[in-house]
């Protein structure tokens, strides 16, 4: 079966069995081995990534659903941001919300939705409770969350800043995508 969608602002036709996971398409066709399989059964959040700007767990969507569609993973999220880092994931260097790196991405890619979302919005801090709906589904067996909230809290003040400084609100994204086939360079 053949599936063609946009990953990241690049246009990708691959041949996939008919039940691949959109996971299993991103890592092994495609080649993007930033979202990880933590459960399998969407428990985890580990696997999330954006499709059409919502965020979906890959390991329970199939690769065919993505037909036609735009993706976004935890590799393309810095594409427009300074130092190709979205403001959640420099906030996330800076603060050190992250311990082992496996529940990282899925975080990250929820965190980014929360930020981005606030930046929308004249770049307001998000209530504790849209933080908390915001990171829902991700667990981390490593921390206790509290430097992942705090990384939330600064992913929106850089975002902020970033916005005033582009005269932009962040979130458009510009360039028509190239095709990728499988065999060609990544």
């Amino acid at each position: 079966m053949r599936v063609a969608c946009e990953v990241n602002g690049v246009a990708v036709v691959r041949e996939v069995a008919p039940g691949a996971t959109l996971l299993d398409f991103l890592r092994y066709d495609v080649g993007l081995t930033g979202s990880k399989e933590g459960c399998g059964k969407g428990e985890c959040g580990a696997c999330t990534v954006e499709v059409d700007g919502r965020l979906v767990t890959s390991c329970l969507m199939l690769a065919a659903q993505v037909e036609g569609r735009r993706v976004r993973t935890i590799e393309g999220l810095g594409e427009g941001h300074a130092n190709l880092l979205h403001p959640v994931q420099a906030a996330f260097l800076e603060c050190g919300a992250v311990q082992c790196g496996f529940c990282t991405p899925g975080f990250v890619m929820a965190a980014a939705a929360v930020v981005d979302a606030c930046a929308r919005h004249g770049g307001r801090a998000p209530t504790a409770r849209e933080v908390e709906e915001g990171l829902e589904g991700n667990l981390c067996r490593c921390t206790g969350y509290q430097k992942i909230r705090v990384a939330v809290a600064r992913g929106v003040e850089i975002a902020a800043a970033e916005c005033s400084r582009k005269g932009r609100d962040g979130a458009a994204r510009a360039g028509t995508p190239r095709t990728i086939r499988k065999g060609d360079a990544r």
